[in-house]
């Protein structure tokens, strides 16, 4: 069995080690070469942890912010504003075509809704751009096939908002999962669950904002063409297909980590089910959703439910890993014998007892740092970034972990949008739903 010791040690040289390398290579650029970045999106994501992240790294590692694109004129005001404010100047952009017309930017920070990141990761680095892309990455297979194509022509650097990949109890419990250690994966349970009637509503600026103040038919990109609707601009989580709701925002996270552990690309097939049981405000994705999927082949396979509810906060976020022997769980960063195989058991099957050693994981509670407003896991995933930036290395969350999570993600939405199993079309990278191709 491997210590506690060594665990924190490999994580440890999970995210700091690419630092050193990072560092080399910036004394090989001189220190004068700065890289300068754009903002896509002055989003409260960005303004609440993606910016302290940036800001909190940019001296350290040369980075500056100097422009900023957004199709609302308020969000450009605050955007001059804000960073005003830290002592910095930024040109403003009223859409991406300004934006890299500027040609002032090496790199961009994508943060807009849901729908546009994969389409707009790949103008981005077909301008000549690295990218920091929000996820989910996509909410379709078309826009996902088209930024995957993009990237791989213009092999520009890209992370995956997916921080889970950055942070040291995640970074430990692959090492020991992939180490053989815990044996094969036989069941996966995963949850989110909040009791928050105001998650994803903005009610005070869906009753300021005017078409005018904005470009709706640009915001709609390849979306079907629709009437001005401030709920659908930006409440657009609540909408699909404007986003999936539930399956992009937090299960895409939690999935993530199954690929990860793993090396599977996405699952077998997907049942789900779901609801607008409690805020029948309008919405059309749903309050409430199960999903079960089915992972690997004959020789291994494992199951994996997820659940979220709007409704009720009872459990919390939840992920836990089941084998044989015991469970991984990373909401108490332990690993256990719970559950495992005991002498008991196993003689009167003439096998031997399977029991994990327990062992903690490194300890990473997700806070805002009183210093600069950022997280910790926020953090860690842009120092990965930026110094893949500068040291040209595959980031920890690279373009195909967001393609295999998008895959899960729709096929989940698939199932709940149709009531049929999903499966996926390998030859074509299709979802399909009742043998069908899913589309909105």
């Amino acid at each position: 069995m491997a210590t506690r010791r060594e665990f924190i040690q490999k994580a440890a040289l999970g995210t700091a080690g690419l630092t050193f390398g990072a560092k080399s290579y910036s004394r090989i650029l001189g220190a004068n070469d700065r890289i300068r970045v754009g903002v896509v999106g002055f989003s409260d994501r960005f303004r609440s942890s993606l910016a302290p992240a940036f800001i909190s790294l940019s001296k350290e590692l040369n980075f500056e912010i100097v422009a900023v694109s957004d199709l609302w004129n308020r969000r450009r005001t605050e955007a001059e504003t804000f960073f005003k404010g830290k002592g910095i100047n930024v040109r403003t952009a009223r859409n991406n075509d300004e934006l890299y017309s500027g040609k002032d930017t090496d790199a961009v920070i994508i943060s807009t809704a849901d729908f546009q990141h994969a389409l707009l990761l790949a103008e981005a680095v077909r301008a000549g751009q690295d990218v920091y892309c929000e996820k989910p990455f996509a909410e379709t297979m078309a826009d996902a096939r088209e930024a995957l194509k993009a990237a791989r022509e213009t092999r520009k650097v890209i992370q995956i908002g997916s921080q889970r990949r950055s942070t040291p109890n995640y970074i430990a419990a692959n090492e020991y999962i992939r180490s053989g250690k815990f044996g094969k994966i036989v069941m996966v349970e995963m949850s989110w669950n909040v009791n928050q009637p105001g998650r994803w509503r903005r009610p005070e600026l869906t009753g300021i904002i005017k078409e005018s103040d904005t470009d709706w038919k640009r915001f709609q990109m390849n979306r079907p063409s629709a009437a001005w609707d401030p709920r659908k601009y930006l409440e657009f989580r609540l909408f699909w297909p404007y986003s999936s709701g539930i399956p992009g925002q937090w299960m895409a996270h939690q999935i993530d980590t199954v690929h990860w552990f793993t090396g599977l690309s996405h699952p077998n097939s997907v049942a789900a089910n779901g609801g607008i049981y409690q805020w029948k405000d309008g919405r059309t994705n749903f309050d409430t959703m199960t999903a079960v999927m089915d992972y690997g082949d004959a020789n291994y396979g494992f199951q994996v439910v997820y659940s979220s509810r709007f409704t009720n906060s009872a459990g919390g976020t939840k992920e836990i890993y089941y084998s044989n022997g015991g469970s991984l769980n990373l909401d108490t960063n332990k690993i256990s014998s719970e559950g495992g195989l005991k002498e008991k058991e196993a003689q009167a099957m003439n096998l031997k007892p399977n029991l994990l050693e327990s062992m903690d994981l490194p300890g990473f509670k997700v806070e805002t740092a009183a210093s600069t407003g950022s997280d910790p896991m926020t953090n860690a995933h842009m120092r990965n970034w930026m110094e893949c930036v500068r040291n040209r290395k595959k980031t920890n969350a690279d373009i195909m972990a967001g393609y295999n999570h998008s895959i899960a993600n729709i096929m989940c939405t698939a199932a709940l949008r149709t009531g049929e199993k999903a499966s996926f079309d390998e030859a074509r990278q299709e979802v399909l739903a009742g043998g069908k191709v899913f589309q909105y």
